[in-house]
């Protein structure tokens, strides 16, 4: 029986991985509408996951009323399905097609004209629309490095290698050889992207407000912006409605404006309320991750 286990495992996630890959002969519109059943049959029946988003939206206080705050959670809920499959979809379909899938893209003028400056560029984007995409694009264009941590499924790990290193862009992981790659990059007058609302391995951030209530915040953005002097710009991918596609909105950000993690945070906020249905709020903000891998700058 003890060998049997591993191989009916083995046997489960293949199934699961080629499953997953069909949704790359399907087209956008499609994709998203089986994110919405999804996310209504997720609304209407998994209470947990409502009662848990409920307690994040009182706290987060973007709403003024109860009715307005179960409309946001509707809402978000069906365009958090519409993000788990897109970004299964986004990985698996050819690299041209993704990429065809942006409509616009708002502030990238500054990108290039910070370019020019041979500093670099770092690019933060939170949990917000399709934070996928947003990548991709940049590295239809330019290279750049992106952070990531080990997922704790490792049959995700070639899945997101292989959907993720497309065009120009290349995966550094969240350690010291990941930073040293991050700061290689910077001084290569490239271009960088983090996900700054990520809860920070113990040891590696501060805990400063998010919407009104203390979240343990990385520190890691700020001191690569002092470091190299890059341009930092908040950055994420909006998911049209029906299927369209994405608007890409890039907004520059002064080095000074992240120079703590209370900055940092209300700059992540500043950037949520633009589209906050399109937040991923069932993510645990408020956590602490434990053993911190040895990062130096």
């Amino acid at each position: 029986m003890s060998k049997i286990k591993p191989l009916i495992k083995q046997a489960l996630t293949t199934l699961a991985v080629e499953s997953l890959k069909l949704l790359r002969f399907l087209p956008l519109p499609v994709i998203h509408g089986l994110g919405v059943f999804l996310g209504l049959m997720s609304y209407l029946f998994n209470k947990d996951h409502r009662d848990h988003a409920v307690r994040n939206l009182k706290q987060f206080g973007l709403t003024n009323s109860d009715a307005d705050l179960h409309k946001l959670l509707f809402q978000s809920t069906l365009e958090n399905s519409k993000g788990a499959l897109e970004t299964f979809a986004i990985w698996f379909k050819p690299h041209a097609k993704v990429i065809s899938w942006v409509k616009e893209v708002f502030g990238w003028d500054a990108v290039e004209k910070a370019l020019q400056s041979g500093k670099g560029v770092i690019f933060l984007t939170p949990h917000l629309g399709c934070f996928e995409i947003t990548s991709l694009y940049y590295g239809s264009h330019h290279p750049m490095a992106v952070l990531y941590r080990q997922p704790r499924q490792k049959w995700l790990m070639p899945l997101i290698t292989n959907g993720r290193e497309r065009g120009q862009i290349t995966l550094a992981p969240a350690n010291a050889q990941g930073v040293k790659q991050l700061l290689q990059a910077l001084k290569r007058g490239e271009a960088i992207g983090v996900l700054p609302d990520q809860a920070p391995l113990e040891g590696e951030g501060e805990w400063a407000p998010f919407f009104g209530r203390p979240a343990y915040t990385m520190t890691l953005a700020s001191k690569l912006a002092q470091k190299s002097g890059a341009q930092v710009f908040m950055a994420f991918g909006e998911r049209l409605s029906f299927g369209r596609g994405y608007n890409i909105h890039i907004r520059a950000v002064n080095a000074e404006g992240i120079d703590t993690p209370t900055l940092l945070n209300a700059e992540i906020e500043h950037t949520i309320k633009q589209c906050p249905a399109q937040y991923l709020w069932m993510y645990d903000r408020y956590k602490v991750r434990n053993q911190p891998p040895p990062q130096t700058l």
